[in-house]
């Protein structure tokens, strides 16, 4: 392993993950952890939770649970990273509150989310200083680690430049603190929702990615498929056919190369289409599930994760808060014990 290399990332507890999660995310920081290249640290971000939901906070508990519970059944080990929640890190709350001495107000406004979640979210109040501030708190997250790389699509690597600006502006007082982070570009297929649009809870259109065998297979029979396809002789196309997509996710080439023809000749129909897809995903998800009933049978593998990588994350956060402080000059040895 690169001693020097650090990855951070996380992600706001909403529960189960799902298919739409694993693949944008979660199995790519898998593959970085098992990589060994780099110090991983992964977190669960319910102070960003907050930030939302700060009028109803009580689904974070069992949300964070859920979260953490299906990181660790899909493969990310607590010995290879570290998995913690954010808040039993108290330096990414005092990192925050020394980045907003620093940070203009104007670079908070010009944020593109900012307005477009305030319009998406009309049934919540977003006017507060916890909501414009948070791209404050998301920078304090990943510098508070001295984390190198941010992996994220390449659609995401707009969020990051903020950060990085935060980063070069503090720098420019106190000295080289913190490197600037570099967005560490990682595949993130496209994984529709069984409607069609984007896979998310707010649409309610998912598949959790630890969901029992009886439950994909009611799942995915609502799934929509060719719009064009009305009766069963019909030639598709799965070109823009929904459930295709998903034979590209895990389906073998054989058999995508076989639906493909099958399809656009009307071998095969819908109904027994998602029937075999059903099949192929029950199974590939197995090892996944298997995991996670054995997470919900003993669900202190979760809770010890969390204790003892947030104890590991806190080391390192306190580390860089000795060097924060000196650099902004309001530490006091005298007053130590």
């Amino acid at each position: 392993m690169n001693q020097s290399q650090y990855v951070l990332s996380g992600l706001r507890p909403t529960g189960r993950v799902h298919l739409g999660n694993y693949f944008g995310a979660v199995r790519n920081w898998i593959q970085l952890q098992d990589s060994g290249k780099y110090h991983c640290y992964y977190f669960i971000a319910d102070w960003h939770a907050l930030t939302s939901d700060y009028a109803d906070p009580s689904k974070i508990h069992d949300a964070t649970f859920e979260a953490a519970a299906d990181w660790i059944a899909a493969g990310m080990d607590p010995q290879k990273s570290t998995i913690f929640l954010q808040s039993q890190v108290k330096e990414h709350a005092e990192l925050h509150l020394l980045l907003s001495m620093t940070t203009p107000l104007p670079w908070l406004e010009r944020v593109p989310t900012f307005k477009d979640q305030q319009a998406q979210l009309e049934d919540k109040d977003l006017n507060t200083y916890g909501f414009l501030g948070y791209p404050q708190l998301q920078t304090a997250d990943i510098i508070v680690y001295r984390a190198h790389y941010v992996p994220v699509g390449e659609d995401q690597a707009a969020h990051l430049e903020l950060s990085r600006e935060i980063v070069r502006r503090f720098n420019n007082f106190y000295g080289p603190v913190f490197p600037e982070p570099q967005p560490l570009f990682t595949p993130t297929p496209k994984v529709p929702g069984l409607d069609g649009r984007k896979m998310s809870k707010s649409y309610g259109n998912t598949i959790p990615l630890s969901a029992s065998a009886d439950e994909i297979r009611a799942l995915v029979m609502t799934m929509f498929t060719d719009p064009n396809r009305i009766r069963r002789k019909d030639p598709g196309n799965p070109d823009i056919c929904n459930l295709f997509q998903f034979h590209k996710l895990f389906s073998d080439e054989a058999t995508v190369a076989r639906i493909d023809h099958e399809c656009r000749t009307a071998q095969i129909g819908c109904v027994d289409d998602k029937k075999l897809m059903a099949e192929i995903m029950i199974e590939a998800l197995r090892p996944i599930r298997e995991k996670r009933e054995e997470i919900n049978r003993d669900p202190s593998i979760v809770w010890d994760a969390l204790r003892v990588g947030s104890q590991r994350a806190r080391e390192r956060a306190g580390e860089t808060m000795e060097v924060v402080r000196k650099a902004m000059q309001i530490d006091f040895p005298e007053l130590r014990s």
